[in-house]
């Protein structure tokens, strides 16, 4: 069997298709784990742009936020120490930044907060959740990597 070069070429994307999706398997909960300054300096300000207006310039949330509004939804919460965000595995907080919550929480949930995969690229978002935490102390951050760590090990 011979293989001319368009059939080769077509193998070839395939395969490196196919690796950089076990690349991020492998690696996207890593290199959210980010304390490059650079990369911190970057995700603070697409936060200062694309999340500040809700969840707080200093990620405080909106007041209020653990009780429902009228329309039945919650406001946003916290990002610092006092919210739930690091109680979430990193391959999760990633979901919820590129597609949306309700595609991170099973049901019907709804949410006030868009997906921002048409916003965002990849590392723009890993940028913010590597800024994000970065403002936390060192036993949430412990306590976070660890929740990763173990949510990565149970994965398929």
């Amino acid at each position: 069997m011979t293989l001319n070069s368009r059939t080769i070429a077509a193998l070839l994307i395939v395969a490196a298709v196919g690796a950089g999706a076990a690349a991020w398997t492998w690696m996207g909960p890593a290199k959210l784990l980010s304390e490059d300054a650079a990369v911190i300096a970057r995700g603070a300000a697409i936060y200062a742009d694309h999340c500040a207006a809700c969840h707080g310039e200093q990620l405080e949330g909106q007041p209020d936020w653990r009780s429902r509004k009228p329309d039945g939804r919650l406001p946003a919460p916290p990002h610092d120490q006092t919210g739930h965000t690091w109680h979430h595995p990193d391959e999760v907080l990633f979901r919820i930044v590129k597609r949306g919550p309700a595609a991170a929480v099973a049901g019907d949930y709804e949410s006030d907060m868009p997906g921002f995969a048409g916003v965002l690229n990849d590392e723009e978002i890993r940028a913010v959740l590597a800024f994000i935490k970065s403002t936390w102390p060192q036993d949430i951050k412990t306590r976070q990597r660890l929740i990763s760590e173990r949510t990565a090990k149970a994965a398929p």
